[in-house]
């Protein structure tokens, strides 16, 4: 399902749009190659099985392979043969909540978070693409706004690139549980899926939804940041703080103890994402808006070959 929004783009909007995708495209097809060498296939590998055949029972085998119904029919027992997978499907959940438009800030940092989400389901996308993989898409809110299912080629590829950019979702809040239920409705087969959101919200209903789609699926959740959000600005001027999310505003005391009660929480709510991805066995990669994605993915793809 994809939602529409109300305002259709003009046409000087919808060229930009796609010289956009096209030059994040062509950066990204250089950097990638070292990615698409080696780097990000043997990350993943074997994480998905396919039946080859049956063969007769052998000592050693494994006996919850053993195939019941041939073995019925035979009178010996057989067991199921698997083989790895030569394809991997890569399904990129990409959080489009009001809080993702916060950063662009002059002299602080120079894209919105949206902007390095889009740039990491490029690099994750154009990687894909050259491995022969499949790519699905999943844009989310608090509802699932785009679902893109998952397919081959360029044009594809392109085409997730460029909803990413160009959204909807506008101000509505984050629901992360949802998004991850949505990737057991969408995703039949495990999937390696990239997580891609600011992760604001380490309820415990995201901790169950996380450890839940674990079982099944390989997440790595690639966690965007802005270091205009890190700290509160100093000054002696009342701070008025307003909700991305929603219409609630806020007045702070622009004092040390609320720069760095502020900063606490924030030291807080990230170190309890984190304890939720160890706890369910995931990966969590940190992104900011200061810095390329590929190097983060680069590095932990380097990383999790190694550990692999």
């Amino acid at each position: 399902m994809t939602s529409t929004g109300s305002d259709t783009p003009n046409n000087a909007a919808v060229t930009e749009l796609l010289a956009q995708v096209r030059r994040i495209e062509l950066r990204t097809e250089r950097l990638v190659s070292s990615l698409a060498a080696g780097r990000y296939r043997s990350a993943f590998k074997g994480q998905g099985m396919e039946f080859d055949e049956v063969r007769e029972y052998a000592p050693g085998d494994d006996v919850r392979s053993i195939d019941w119904n041939v073995t019925a029919r035979a009178g010996k027992p057989y067991v199921k043969v698997f083989r790895e997978e030569r394809e991997l499907t890569v399904q990129l959940l990409v959080d489009v909540s009001g809080s993702m438009r916060f950063g662009a800030l002059p002299g602080i940092s120079p894209r919105a978070k949206l902007a390095l989400a889009a740039e990491a389901a490029a690099v994750v996308g154009v990687t894909a693409l050259r491995n022969g993989d499949r790519l699905g898409l999943v844009l989310f809110s608090d509802r699932t706004e785009t679902h893109l299912p998952a397919r081959r080629g360029r044009g594809h590829a392109m085409r997730v690139v460029r909803e990413v950019i160009d959204p909807q979702g506008g101000t509505r809040p984050t629901d992360l549980a949802h998004a991850l239920d949505e990737l057991g409705r969408v995703a039949k087969r495990r999937t390696v899926c990239f997580l891609i959101s600011d992760f604001l919200d380490p309820s415990p209903k995201v901790a169950t939804a996380l450890a839940r789609a674990a079982r099944r699926h390989d997440i790595v959740g690639l966690r965007v940041a802005d270091p205009g959000e890190m700290v509160l600005p100093e000054g002696s001027a009342p701070l008025v703080l307003r909700d991305p999310e929603g219409r609630a505003t806020g007045i702070f005391a622009n004092n040390r103890e609320a720069r760095d009660n502020y900063k606490k929480a924030w030291s807080d709510s990230r170190a309890a994402t984190k304890r939720q991805f160890q706890a369910a066995n995931c990966d969590l990669v940190d992104l900011t808006t200061t810095e390329s994605a590929l190097t983060a993915l680069e590095r932990f793809f380097r990383q999790r070959r190694k550990h692999g």
